[in-house]
């Protein structure tokens, strides 16, 4: 059976608020979903000059790598986010000549800034999206009837990580979800995908016992 993929756009990037030196890529579906990413430094700069449209006076990595694509006679046909485990998202350059076809392996920030200059399509799986992907409501926002958002995380709550992970624990099911909700209405993807991971770990700590 054919896996259905799920077709993606580049909607932005921003500076991360957890991980100095690191930037939020989001990916969009068509629709309510949104994939955040985080890339280092020099990839999201590829990207950001990529998305821009900004050609640099030397070819940088991402640029060399086409120009050998190129001269092999394939060329980019598709970029395919096909795994996350433990953390860390895994992906395929998909590439053709006409007659065959083949997948090289990537990280997935390399494949996106290729994807961007090669014009060519960005998928994921449902499996991914369920997992990882964050959803917002069709005003873009979320939770306006909803009491008052009380403690919500901050910066200063990631230093110390053992307090960190205790207050995620001290929180209930609903409490996580609205607190979720309010960082998508903020664009605050990073956390929202904090409390998106705890409820999933939660579920799935259920489902073990």
């Amino acid at each position: 059976m054919e896996l259905t993929k799920i077709k993606l756009s580049v909607q932005g990037l921003s500076n991360s608020q957890i991980q100095s030196g690191a930037y939020a890529l989001v990916l969009a579906e068509k629709g309510l979903r949104r994939l955040p990413v985080i890339v280092g430094m020099f990839e999201a700069q590829s990207i950001a000059l990529a998305l821009e449209g900004i050609n640099p006076p030397r070819p940088l990595t991402h640029d060399l790598f086409l120009s050998c694509v190129k001269a092999t006679g394939y060329r980019i046909i598709a970029v395919f986010i096909h795994k996350f485990d433990d953390g860390v998202f895994f992906s395929d350059i998909i590439l053709s000549n006409g007659r065959s076809t083949a997948k090289i392996d990537s990280r997935t920030s390399d494949a996106i800034a290729i994807a961007i200059r090669s014009n060519c399509d960005i998928f994921t799986t449902e499996a991914i999206m369920q997992k990882c992907g964050i959803v917002i409501d069709e005003n873009g926002r979320e939770g306006n009837d909803k009491e008052p958002i009380r403690e919500e995380l901050t910066i200063g709550d990631l230093q110390d990580i053992t307090k960190f992970k205790e207050r995620l624990r001290s929180l209930s099911k609903q409490q996580l979800e609205e607190r979720m909700a309010k960082a998508v209405t903020k664009e605050d993807y990073e956390f929202a995908k904090i409390y998106k991971d705890e409820l999933l770990s939660r579920e799935e700590k259920r489902a073990k016992e």
